[in-house]
């Protein structure tokens, strides 16, 4: 079993930043490396959405709704993939989940809440 580990989420003010972690402790560098890796979110009573994806390439792809304000990235060496998220807005509040795609597998971490609030 691939355990993921997310961090950094906390309450922000509109317009304010945010830098997500995902650390992946128990996997070697060499799995991690070829991991591709994705962030969701999802808020209560709705469906986990796609939020952003880096490829073992360092290939990225978002959703179109947080394009131009997140980043996502990986530390292979600290087997940790991040995301950082600008000018977050009330809309972006929910839980973030981080996610693994080991071979045919996939793993979830259980989550880091981010609430946007004045």
């Amino acid at each position: 079993q691939v355990q993921l580990m997310e961090s950094g989420g906390g309450l922000v003010q509109p317009g304010g930043s945010l830098r997500l972690s995902c650390e992946v402790p128990r996997v070697s560098k060499t799995t991690f490396r070829i991991a591709e890796l994705a962030w969701y979110r999802q808020t209560p009573g709705n469906q986990r959405d796609f939020v952003a994806t880096i490829t073992t390439t360092g290939r990225t792809n978002y959703a179109d709704f947080v394009r131009g304000r997140f980043i996502i990235s990986r530390d292979n060496a600290k087997n940790t993939v991040y995301l950082q998220m600008n000018n977050l807005d009330p809309e972006d509040t929910a839980a973030y989940y981080c996610k693994g795609i080991f071979g045919n597998s996939q793993f979830w971490g259980r989550g880091t809440q981010v609430t946007v609030s004045s």
